[in-house]
């Protein structure tokens, strides 16, 4: 696999005007890069301001893509728009996911069915999509949890539906023909409201108390390490990658 810069390249990036998705999207572009950005709902326009914004700061295309997906004509459409406006993607990252701290014997089965629709079915659904339709010598990079390390209560159905991902990545990597790296990025308790949701005080306070630094993840900790998945890493292919300054150490 051939390593290189983002200049010229195009970035496909799922919830993409939001949280780490964005940072990215903000990353990628300083870089050179042309974007697809997805987010889920047509009642948010921040996604076209924000390409708005990164269009005329750093002079590259973006391109928007509004959908559920969970849905397979969603997926395919958004890998249209890539193709359509950029002639096809490089790198594909995908951001999409949902959280949920509760006892697994007090969760309803329509709670069960969501996580696992959108944390593994949306991620099966994109994986195929890349597989197929990512460029030679690209890279694809699925956002998962470092809670797949952990031993910790309420988070039965959240871990086994992250965890799923994992394994795809790892047998999509090894069945693939094709010169594309698969990888995943397992972040810590990350500072965003994605974590705050579900979490009491006491115990965001005990998550920064596992880092040497005494800190939760901050994005900025995890964007290089996709940009360098899509750019110098792509011999890099099948693994997962934790990222929480010891926070569990798999």
């Amino acid at each position: 696999m051939k390593s290189g810069s983002l200049q010229n390249k195009t970035a496909i990036i799922t919830g993409g005007n939001k949280n780490l998705g964005k940072e990215t999207a903000i990353d990628f572009a300083e870089r050179g890069a042309n974007l697809v950005l997805h987010y889920h709902s047509s009642a948010d326009d921040s996604a076209s301001t924000l390409a708005d914004e990164l269009s005329k700061k750093y002079n590259v295309k973006v391109a928007l893509f509004q959908g559920n997906l969970i849905e397979e004509s969603a997926v395919k459409g958004l890998f249209d728009v890539a193709d359509k406006e950029f002639g096809g993607a490089d790198f594909a990252i995908n951001n999409v996911g949902k959280v949920l701290r509760k006892n697994l014997e007090d969760i309803t089965t329509e709670e069960y069915d969501t996580m696992f629709e959108v944390n593994t079915k949306a991620a099966f659904l994109f994986l195929r999509e890349a597989a197929k339709r990512v460029k030679e010598d690209g890279s694809v990079v699925m956002l998962t949890t470092s809670l797949l390390g952990a031993y910790t209560p309420g988070y039965s159905v959240y871990q086994g539906s992250k965890s799923a991902v994992h394994y795809m990545i790892k047998a999509l990597s090894k069945e693939t023909t094709r010169r594309i790296s698969f990888n995943s990025v397992s972040p810590g308790p990350m500072d965003t409201p994605f974590l705050y949701g579900q979490e009491t005080p006491e115990r965001v306070e005990f998550f920064k108390s596992q880092s040497p630094h005494g800190r939760l993840t901050e994005m900025d900790d995890i964007v290089p390490i996709i940009r360098f998945l899509c750019a110098e890493g792509t011999w890099i292919t099948g693994q997962n990658i934790f990222a929480n300054n010891g926070f569990v150490a798999p």
